[in-house]
């Protein structure tokens, strides 16, 4: 064989990858046009805690001068980082829904059954959802700004990297749990024993010097939480900072949880035989 079809043959190959990534970014992204309410539904959620929740507690709530922020700040502006991880949170959870839907319905076999890696599928998939996540985040960024929460300019750019990274982390969360779920109707309630424990035990509603005041147990719990470090992974990065450590350990959570659920849709060596339909 020559040099030329061996490159041939390579990019014969990875032409075949990348439509295959191209594919389920697409299917993922018709899906989410095509449910109309999923946008609205996603900003729900986070206006009301900013709207509501933050204006009862604005004055009530007293925020010291903390990193990223050089100055006092007001407590909406405080939350708007946690609010955003819990977009990307409630987003994947929604994407894992829909692979237990796809495994009931038999579609996931037909994906499964692609000569390509299983693990390069699991991946695209995670990516399409992240994907997603991001149309949702901006346009909460949007109504928020409409509402007078300004960051930093630049900071809306600077965040868009995090947000993939914390996207696919917090995906693979809801991936890894997917291989648990045997049946649709079950999922709402694994979701809800996941989300509302991280969302809360976690930097997104308050410092966690707030939190050791109240109790040294549940601090411990929110620097056990990976959803503390990748909120504060947005929050710096939205202030144009960067912080080693929450990107470190956000980084190190996406590995193990995207690795787990690779192991866990192996029909083989899999938790629950996850990829066996």
């Amino acid at each position: 064989m020559t040099n030329n079809d061996i490159s041939l043959s390579r990019q014969s190959v990875l032409a075949t990858y990348f439509r295959c990534m191209k594919g389920v970014v697409w299917r993922e992204g018709l899906r989410f046009f095509q449910q109309r309410g999923r946008l609205i539904a996603a900003l729900v959620r986070p206006l009301v805690w900013l709207l509501i929740f933050a204006a009862g507690f604005r004055a009530t709530l007293g925020l010291s001068i903390i990193p990223p922020y050089e100055t006092y700040i007001l407590y909406d502006v405080y939350i708007v980082p946690g609010l955003v991880g819990m977009i990307q949170m409630f987003n994947g959870m929604q994407s894992s829904l829909s692979l237990v839907y796809d495994r009931e319905m038999g579609s996931m076999k037909v994906l499964m059954t692609s000569p390509l890696p299983r693990w390069y599928l699991l991946t695209c998939k995670l990516l399409a959802g992240c994907l997603v996540s991001l149309l949702q985040v901006y346009a909460f960024l949007l109504v928020a700004y409409l509402f007078g929460i300004e960051l930093p300019l630049l900071g809306y750019l600077a965040v868009l990297p995090v947000l993939i990274v914390t996207g696919l982390m917090l995906g693979a969360v809801g991936m890894l749990l997917s291989t648990f779920v045997k049946q649709l109707e079950n999922f709402a309630g694994v979701m809800n024993f996941v989300i509302f424990p991280a969302f809360f035990l976690s930097s997104a509603l308050y410092p966690l010097w707030k939190m050791k005041e109240s109790s040294e147990l549940l601090y411990w719990l929110c620097t056990f939480n990976p959803f503390t470090y990748a909120v504060e992974f947005l929050r710096f990065s939205l202030y144009l900072k960067f912080s080693l450590p929450a990107a470190g350990w956000t980084f190190f959570c996406l590995a193990l949880f995207l690795g787990a659920a690779i192991w866990a849709y192996d029909p083989k060596r899999g938790l629950g035989g996850a990829g066996r339909g």
